[in-house]
């Protein structure tokens, strides 16, 4: 509570005429008092003081789960995907950007999933992959006015060979040296992005670039096919709905063959693999490429929904969050990843209205979480077992 104060202090005691304490501790005390009361419910409950509450409420917990695992996933699977098309019949146009943000970040998770979850390999530089598919798409749809579904595929392999490069050179690497590696490669990616005015237009960013179009059969004057731009906001929903799904299924297909069975041994432990026949090094650099063509992909639809990309758009923030994603939902996860997703970005819009301290209760729940619960909110069910045999 002390380092909070700390902390607080310097967020909301700085005033024009000067310092004050009364605003940080009219806050400060209500945390507080909040923590404290927090840690006596602790302190009871570990004495067993609401056993009358918690044994009827784990048994109704525990038979809910045993419920719901008699579905089998692929009808809840398809009552999901049922939900994700109807959603934008029943919200408007702030509720769609949101979830078109939720599922931009879930293609991004589940490209790092593959490299973190899977493969495990720290990746700090992730995003450079999400803007090199961005600027691939922009570059090729302003200058050779390519269409979207054929860039897509482009920014892509794209991608994968900007990391095909780095990784062949990094990827003998392990744990802190290669993050430090994908951090430095993320920075002269931007930088390149930012100084290359010729072709990136430097600061200024790209602008114009055409959104997605498809052809649809017209019977007005025949059978004919009429191009349609889609650049409503349901529509382009639409598209990135497409793109989750393909890539859920593409990583689930990836995860449960010999290649991701390869990927978690590595990640297990990498000298035994190697022991055991497994070429480590070209393994660890194709999930490094595999993650990369999902980042790109994922850049080129953010390009074509916001028809602007700048440098700005690809920090190490951008990374950063990704991670935070894979991490609190549970790495080798791909509910796990997802529900990550919608945690760190649509939560934070749910509460925008407590404007000044979202922020902060954000980083409380996230430092909350990783004490509690470092697995992740939906870890995979090989690593809960092995946890609940340790």
């Amino acid at each position: 509570m002390i380092w909070l104060f700390i902390l607080l202090w310097p967020l909301l005691g700085v005033k024009p005429e000067g310092l004050e304490v009364t605003t940080t501790f009219s806050v400060w005390w209500k945390i507080a008092a909040g923590c404290s009361f927090i840690l006596v419910l602790r302190q009871l409950n570990s004495i067993g003081a609401f056993n009358f509450i918690t044994k009827p409420a784990g048994s109704v917990i525990n038979g809910l789960q045993k419920a719901s695992t008699t579905v089998p996933m692929v009808v809840w699977a398809l009552l999901i995907l049922a939900f994700a098309i109807a959603y934008p019949q029943f919200f408007g146009r702030y509720a769609q950007d949101v979830a078109i943000n939720c599922m931009v970040y879930i293609c991004l998770g589940l490209g790092l999933n593959i490299v973190v979850g899977l493969a495990g390999m720290l990746d700090l530089g992730f995003i450079a992959f999400y803007g090199l598919g961005a600027y691939t798409y922009a570059l090729l749809s302003i200058t050779y006015k390519l269409a979207f579904w054929i860039c897509l595929p482009l920014s892509a392999a794209v991608a994968g060979l900007g990391a095909c490069i780095i990784g062949y050179c990094s990827m003998r690497m392990r744990g802190d040296y290669l993050a430090i590696v994908t951090l430095g490669f993320a920075e002269i990616v931007r930088m390149i992005l930012n100084n290359w005015m010729s072709l990136t237009n430097g600061p200024n960013g790209i602008t114009g670039i055409k959104a997605p179009g498809i052809y649809w059969p017209d019977f007005a004057n025949g059978m004919t096919f009429e191009h349609l731009w889609l650049k409503k906001l349901s529509l382009i929903y639409y598209v990135i709905l497409a793109l989750v799904v393909f890539t859920i299924i593409a990583v689930y297909r990836i995860q449960h063959s010999r290649i991701g069975r390869a990927w978690e041994a590595i990640r297990e432990d990498e000298t035994a693999a190697e022991v055991m026949g497994i070429p480590t090094f070209y393994m660890k650099l194709l999930a490094y490429c595999s993650g990369a063509c999902f980042g790109g992909m994922a850049g080129a639809f953010y390009a074509a929904r916001m028809r602007f990309v700048s440098p700005e758009s690809f920090t190490f923030l951008e990374s950063a969050m990704v991670l935070a994603m894979v991490v609190l939902g549970g790495m080798g996860s791909i509910p796990g990843v997802i529900l990550g997703a919608l945690a760190l970005i649509a939560l934070p819009e749910i509460f925008r209205d407590f404007e000044l301290y979202r922020m902060l209760v954000f980083g409380g729940v996230m430092t909350l979480m990783m004490l509690f619960r470092p697995q992740g909110l939906l870890p995979p069910k090989r690593r809960m077992k092995a946890d609940k045999k340790d």
